[in-house]
């Protein structure tokens, strides 16, 4: 527990908490176009159940547009006052995340070790990895049915994750970063449904405003969503899936349709 401070007024005595420790600032970045993007709205255009793509998530690779929104980050970060720059930078070890953070440093030349951090990785698919909503309803009918019934947020696919799953994650590492990253300007590059799942646990979200969110903002690729420190210590939101940093360079900016992987369907191998 932080410390505490004596004040006064005309009652007496009272108790004030000391502010929490954690960033000053947190800026969550999700990566670049996937080849898992391109491959998954390949699928849907062409109503097929399942992805053409071999590698596994985890190595799941930038496409050549997303190679190039990772550089435009990078000449974001390199356009920031020094003082407005990353102190500290994690980074989900997907392929796809990590490679987007690499690009961004390198193109700042910023001189910051990448802290890669397995719980930023992106939400588990068990069964349903590769495939479209049309496979899903296709090969797991009582799943799908399942899902239905028991909602987006709550739903766990079979050897899968949740999106409270996720959310316990992202818990642990606020945890970590309050206590080991005080005052740092933190900038954190991860997934989709990682970077909504924070938005749950900072700003407090209910469910239906949570699927909301998830259903009338798609996140794009390479957008910032950045979070201060109030004098309470609590962090507040200040933009959403903003994409000024890919608007300012050449690549064009991709998210999935409004209605691709919600509502009746997860993300995928894409997010």
């Amino acid at each position: 527990m932080p410390p505490a401070e004596q004040t006064a007024d005309s009652r007496g005595p009272r108790t004030r908490q000391a502010p929490r420790p954690g960033p000053a600032e947190l800026v969550l970045v999700r990566h670049g176009e996937s080849v898992g993007n391109v491959a998954d709205r390949d699928a849907r255009s062409r109503g097929a159940g399942r992805l053409t793509l071999e590698a596994r998530d985890a190595d799941v690779e930038l496409s050549e547009v997303g190679a190039d929104q990772a550089a435009a980050v990078g000449r974001h970060l390199a356009d920031l006052a020094q003082d407005a720059r990353p102190t500290v930078v994690l980074s989900s070890p997907y392929r796809r995340a990590a490679d987007t953070a690499r690009a961004a440093l390198e193109g700042a030349d910023l001189d910051l070790p990448l802290l890669l951090d397995e719980r930023l990785r992106e939400r588990d698919l068990g069964a349903f990895d590769g495939l479209t909503g049309a496979g899903i309803r296709e090969e797991f009918p009582e799943e799908a049915a399942r899902r239905q019934r028991t909602g987006k947020l709550y739903y766990r696919p079979p050897g899968g994750e949740s999106w409270c799953d996720v959310a316990l994650r992202v818990r642990s590492v606020l945890d970590t970063v309050r206590m080991e990253h005080d005052g740092a300007r933190l900038w954190v590059f991860t997934h989709q449904a990682v970077i909504m799942a924070f938005r749950f646990v900072l700003e407090q979200l209910s469910e239906q405003r949570l699927l909301e969110i998830d259903r009338d903002t798609p996140l794009p690729n390479c957008s910032l969503t950045t979070y201060r420190r109030d004098d309470d210590g609590l962090l507040r939101l200040v933009a959403f899936a903003d994409t000024t940093a890919v608007e300012q360079a050449a690549p064009p900016v991709t998210r999935e349709d409004r209605h691709a992987g919600r509502a009746d369907e997860p993300h995928h191998v894409a997010s």
